[in-house]
């Protein structure tokens, strides 16, 4: 199904090591508008996709995610390579060293453990790619933010990749809910389903018995 290059999808490579701003950025790899909950996501709703061109877009996105997933933690990985206690200390990266050494693990900036509870897949398409919709813009939001702190133009130039390739993703999860849309053949059909909210209609005498 998949054609794995053994190669980056965007180069990295950063030769200064900096375990606090390794900290932040980690939260792209498992946080709460993370890359791994993008791809799970993407991955998870294909499969209720109800067309061709909306299951196609959801398997794109979440394959490129993963391979984000993989960027993000290489640029966490450069980050906190060959490190000395004494960096390690006064970096504030002692608590996470304690726990995982130099491994990438999936948490968000605030410490907080990935979790699968932070995404849906429900199965309803207008409330999936919705979801998907905001998920991006988080994602460019958070990228925003990382891009505000970064002075390194080694880290920089791979987040601006990441942040670039999710205004696209918004992009395309836009074209895919245009065609479930049309496919519904009525723009305002989760305002009004007929099947749900059309007024009961009975006859006279089926209408008294209800009363």
């Amino acid at each position: 199904m998949w054609n794995y290059e053994k190669r980056l999808q965007y180069p990295v490579k950063i030769k200064t090591p900096n375990p606090k701003l390794a900290q932040i950025i980690m939260s792209q790899y498992g946080g709460p508008d993370g890359e791994i909950g993008a791809s799970l996501r993407y991955l998870s709703q294909r499969f209720s996709a109800p067309n061709r061109i909306t299951a196609a877009v959801l398997n794109d996105v979440g394959t490129e995610e993963l391979a984000h997933m993989e960027m993000v933690g290489t640029i966490v990985h450069q980050l906190t390579r060959n490190l000395t206690p004494e960096e390690i200390e006064k970096s504030g990266f002692a608590p996470y060293y304690t726990d995982h050494t130099v491994g990438v693990w999936p948490q968000a900036a605030g410490d907080v453990p990935f979790s699968s509870t932070e995404f849906q897949s429900s199965g309803d398409p207008i409330t999936d790619l919705f979801e998907n919709l905001a998920a991006e813009q988080k994602a460019r939001k958070t990228y925003d933010n990382l891009l505000r702190l970064i002075k390194d133009p080694e880290v920089a130039d791979p987040i601006r990749f990441l942040r670039a390739r999710e205004i696209v993703h918004f992009q395309r999860f836009g074209e895919a809910l245009r065609s479930v849309q049309e496919q519904l053949d009525a723009r305002n059909f989760y305002a009004f389903n007929p099947s749900f909210d059309a007024p009961v209609t009975c006859e006279p005498e089926s209408c008294e018995n209800a009363k």
